[in-house]
């Protein structure tokens, strides 16, 4: 058996930064075993499967596909990169003349559309509650160290934790901040919290100007130590810091060593939009 595959450096315009996700294109269904299979030996932070969802259907004029996301460990609900990677081999390289695109996913319908170099994902908007900071001070403590912690909030939709540190803090801080993310399944075994993010209020006076916040993401649950760029984890960023700034636009950052950049628009329907650019790195085939 043979299956295309490809590699694609997304919320990124240059190789070999942003975050990598493989995308296989299915044209039969696969054995359920082999997806995880296939993700452990890709060995990336996610591999995207985009199937057919009848007979019929066809990557070049087709809009409406099955997606699903697997990290090396197992299957997740939502990735927003690895969406962002699927659009882009079927907009870029399968040339689909579809302008937007439909993916039957764990968490809905997502759409995916191309504005000038961008794709943009409409993805679902989380809510994130306050949180009292002794209930996770194993957890913070692994991640934050001394660091002062400014706001906690917890997604319960995501599972994710998001740690804010004090705007007193500078990028350059969070960006230098050494993370042992092994160390936070012993912090956290209630299997409460699935996702921790680490996230900065942004000032347009400090290096890059204009970005509005910064981010880490890490998932050591997943089997994902620190994970470069997050589509599904600014899912959760966005109504936070619109809630905080006052602002439905936004441009964000997330600060891992390969970084990526990220546009958010709120949208009036309760959803958010998160644009990206892309950079295909890999086309292949799995053999065997």
């Amino acid at each position: 058996m043979q299956i295309p595959v490809f590699v694609v450096d997304a919320f990124t315009n240059r190789p070999f930064s942003g975050n990598p996700a493989a995308v296989c294109l299915l044209e039969n269904d696969l054995d359920e075993d082999l997806h995880q299979k296939i993700a452990m030996e890709m060995n990336l932070s996610e591999t995207a499967f985009i199937r057919k969802l009848h007979p019929g259907d066809d990557f070049i004029k087709s809009s409406c596909f099955g997606l699903r996301w697997f990290t090396p460990a197992n299957e997740v609900p939502l990735c927003g990169h690895a969406t962002l990677a699927a659009a882009a081999v079927l907009f870029h390289i399968q040339k689909n003349t579809n302008s937007v695109l439909t993916f039957v996913t764990l968490s809905g319908e997502l759409k995916a559309r191309q504005v000038e170099d961008h794709i943009v994902l409409d993805l679902p908007l989380y809510l994130t509650y306050p949180q009292v900071l002794q209930e996770a001070e194993l957890l913070i403590k692994a991640a934050a160290g001394d660091m002062i912690v400014q706001d906690l909030r917890y997604s319960p939709d995501t599972k994710n934790l998001l740690v804010r540190l004090s705007d007193a803090y500078e990028r350059s801080v969070l960006e230098e901040l050494q993370v042992s993310a092994q160390d936070f399944l012993s912090a956290e075994k209630t299997g409460r919290v699935k996702g921790l993010i680490l996230t900065l209020k942004g000032n347009s006076s400090r290096k890059c100007k204009g970005h509005d916040f910064y981010s880490r993401y890490f998932a050591p649950w997943y089997g994902v130590l620190e994970d470069p760029v997050t589509g599904s984890a600014h899912a959760v960023l966005s109504s936070y810091w619109s809630e905080q700034l006052g602002k439905k636009e936004m441009l964000a950052f997330q600060c891992s060593r390969r970084g990526g950049e990220l546009k958010i628009s709120l949208r009036n329907d309760g959803r958010v939009d998160i644009a990206g650019r892309v950079a295909v790195v890999l086309k292949g085939n799995l053999t065997f």
